[in-house]
């Protein structure tokens, strides 16, 4: 439905919709906009941070694909989005998303609010939910894996990949590769019998006892 679906659905329900070269400028005019923007590739959240940074009376909704939607809408949430879109949506849904966000309300799929429940801003003790991804990641550090390696395989650029592993260990508590190898360690997650419930895995964002 993006592009060019996006504009026809929005247009026919009375909105003006816009296609600029360059994001930033447009935002700038200081009028009360929404931007979509879909993060596929590293620049995508390059812009988003720079858009959210920015200050303005502009709301940004960010449209995410079907790879881990939990974990990239919160990102993208705590990167300064106030609403997510899944790609595939009906054009219902992408109507009263859009206008539920410019009446200042933040609509998100079901699996981002779980884990921005469980993300960093949780007390120490809050269970820390590892996506099968996640536990993965850990699992071949743990082996001794690089950032680079980890990115190839995993299909990300170098700097994607070292974003997503902070934003992890500040999940579980820790700051480093080290202590994260180290907490994932006292936690039993590295075992090879451990296996993630369904998509996760969980355990406690508290030290070990």
């Amino acid at each position: 439905m993006f592009r060019q679906g996006v504009a026809t659905v929005l247009s026919a329900a009375g909105h003006d919709v816009e296609t600029p070269a360059d994001v930033l400028a447009w935002v700038r005019r200081g009028r009360r906009q929404l931007v979509l923007l879909t993060l596929v590739r590293e620049p995508d959240w390059d812009l988003l941070e720079r858009l959210c940074d920015g200050g303005g009376t502009h709301a940004v909704i960010a449209v995410i694909g079907e790879d881990d939607p939990g974990e990239i809408g919160a990102r993208a949430v705590r990167t300064g989005a106030r609403s997510v879109l899944e790609r595939e949506v009906t054009p219902g849904a992408l109507r009263r998303t859009v206008e539920a966000t410019a009446d200042g309300q933040a609509v998100m799929p079901a699996a981002v609010a779980s884990a921005l429940s469980t993300g960093p801003r949780s007390a120490d003790g809050v269970p820390v939910f590892l996506s099968a991804r996640r536990l993965s990641w850990l699992r071949q550090l743990a082996a001794g894996s690089t950032v680079a390696q980890l990115a190839r395989r995993s299909g990300y650029s170098e700097r994607a990949m070292f974003r997503m592993l902070q934003a992890l260990y500040q999940e579980m508590g820790v700051s480093t590769r080290i202590q994260a190898i180290v907490r994932a360690q006292a936690e039993g997650w590295l075992r090879a019998d451990v296996e993630p419930e369904g998509d996760t895995v969980a355990g406690s964002r508290g030290p070990s006892r």
